[in-house]
């Protein structure tokens, strides 16, 4: 009983201390403020605060939203960066989608914290919201966000770690969340495809879902072609050490329904670059064709499909008559476009692609076709055994099939397109009728080409014999001219 009762004496006394000490604190507060005029009070904050991050192992380094006027690039960074290290068994989260093709995006909510590691070291991260005294004040930039509009709150990461690992989180954890966040962006964002009139671009988003997966051409030349994109995106220092242009050119050439469209769209959506369809019919000067050239962004994909026929390239210096063409009446000509792809201008933009697409290779001008300008040559054949299985797994998600086969000893005999195939496959969801099908599509295909080649042969005989006759004619009225003459 007497122990009981020495404990609660001493609680008392710890009690009465802790308030008199609380009260004493108070006191001594309030004379403060009274007395010590404002500029001496935040010195004495300021150096308790230096005393107590001294004395402290942890750092902390805080990214606002905004700098000033314009948006923080590391803040952005830090969010998307966070979205993908988020725990989402935490109490609290923030979700989003702001397109309906995306997927939901967490983010952090106000107070929450979470821990990333990197390279041996822990960073823990914390959003921080507080409200912000100068929105709608209207003077200077007060309120304003990196947009230019004014902001309830000022929102900022704070960012925590050991003493110890400062330098490393300044030198490889920070350019670690920005050049992960960069990857971030490229393959989240919409791809677009922009198309010209007059002297401007006009852009829409780009769903084609066209990639090298699903592509029906043949495995090797495939792969060629996505080793030599690689290899040019991770060249940027090697084109400045060689004095040229960081660009790639590409020549696509083949019969119509190859599949040269659906290659260009695999490759944009492989390297995630825009695409700029220029239209060369709507461009009347080379000038109008030099503006919009450089309105181009780099890392894009320029496409001149038909180049064959969309403008008579073969003009250049001269007019149709071979006399000097006027500078003021001067069309788009073959000189204006290879000033842009291995000329002057060519260096008007970095980490572009330009793809020329034809359906007749011979009729372009050799000019046009020597490395440096198209620097690889794809071509773009009939449909093969390969590229069938590829399309029969793209329609009906099949590996093979009794009938593969008969199909494909049919592909090797007659000249098919990949687009006739998809469109055969196309026509029923069932795929034994699909398949069969093709097989009657084939073999029709089949029975056409040597009923085509019978009509040539008998042609061909019709006209030799005509010749012949025409000949002997001839021979005949040679030979009674000179008895004639006997």
């Amino acid at each position: 009983m007497a122990t009981y009762d020495k404990a609660i004496e001493s609680y008392k006394k710890a009690v009465t201390t802790a308030a008199s000490v609380a009260a004493s604190a108070m006191l001594v507060r309030g004379v403060v403020n009274e007395l010590l005029p404002y500029e001496v009070r935040d010195l004495l904050t300021s150096g308790l605060g230096y005393l107590r991050s001294r004395m402290s192992s942890q750092h902390t380094v805080v990214i606002e939203e905004t700098e000033g006027w314009a948006a923080n690039q590391l803040y952005d960074a830090a969010r998307a960066y966070l979205a993908t290290r988020i725990n989402t068994d935490m109490q609290r989260l923030r979700v989003s989608r702001v397109d309906e093709g995306k997927s939901l995006m967490f983010s952090m909510e106000e107070g929450e914290e979470m821990a990333d590691l990197h390279d041996g070291a822990e960073f823990r991260w914390r959003l921080v919201c507080r409200d912000n005294p100068g929105a709608g004040a209207g003077n200077g930039n007060g309120g304003r966000g990196g947009n230019g509009s004014y902001r309830l709150e000022v929102r900022s990461f704070e960012m925590s770690f050991h003493k110890k690992h400062k330098e490393k989180a300044i030198t490889s954890y920070l350019p670690h969340i920005l050049a992960t966040a960069k990857k971030i962006k490229e393959q989240d964002r919409t791809l677009k495809i922009y198309m010209n009139e007059g002297e401007s671009w006009f852009a829409i988003d780009l769903h084609h879902p066209s990639t090298f997966s699903t592509l029906a051409m043949d495995h090797k030349m495939k792969q060629s072609v996505m080793d030599d994109l690689e290899r040019f995106v991770k060249r940027k220092e090697y084109y400045k050490r060689i004095g040229k242009a960081w660009k790639r050119g590409y020549l696509l050439y083949g019969p119509p329904g190859t599949g040269k469209s659906s290659l260009i769209a695999a490759m944009a959506n492989y390297l995630k670059f825009d695409v700029y369809d220029l239209e060369l019919t709507e461009v009347n000067w080379n000038s109008t064709l030099r503006r919009l050239l450089i309105g181009m962004t780099n890392r894009s994909i320029l496409v001149i499909e038909d180049i064959d026929c969309s403008v008579d390239l073969q003009q250049r210096d001269e007019g149709q008559d071979g006399t000097k063409s006027n500078p003021s009446e001067d069309k788009v000509t073959l000189s204006g476009l290879l000033n842009f792809v291995d000329g002057l201008w060519s260096t008007s933009g970095e980490e572009r692609i330009i793809i020329f697409t034809t359906n007749y290779k011979e009729r372009l001008d050799p000019a046009l076709l020597r490395p440096g300008r198209m620097d690889m040559h794809i071509h773009m054949g009939y449909c093969c055994p390969e590229s069938f299985r590829i399309l029969a797994s793209n329609y009906h998600s099949i590996s093979d099939h009794d009938t593969y086969p008969e199909i494909e000893e049919l592909i090797k005999e007659v000249m098919v397109t990949p687009a006739e195939v998809a469109e055969v496959l196309m026509r029923n969801d069932d795929t034994d009728i699909a398949l069969e099908g093709l097989i009657q599509f084939l073999k029709g295909k089949k029975s056409d080409a040597k009923d085509s080649k019978g009509e040539n042969v008998d042609h061909v005989a019709k006209e030799d014999a005509k010749e012949m006759t025409t000949k002997q004619d001839a021979s005949g009225d040679q030979n009674l001219n000179d008895a004639g003459k006997e």
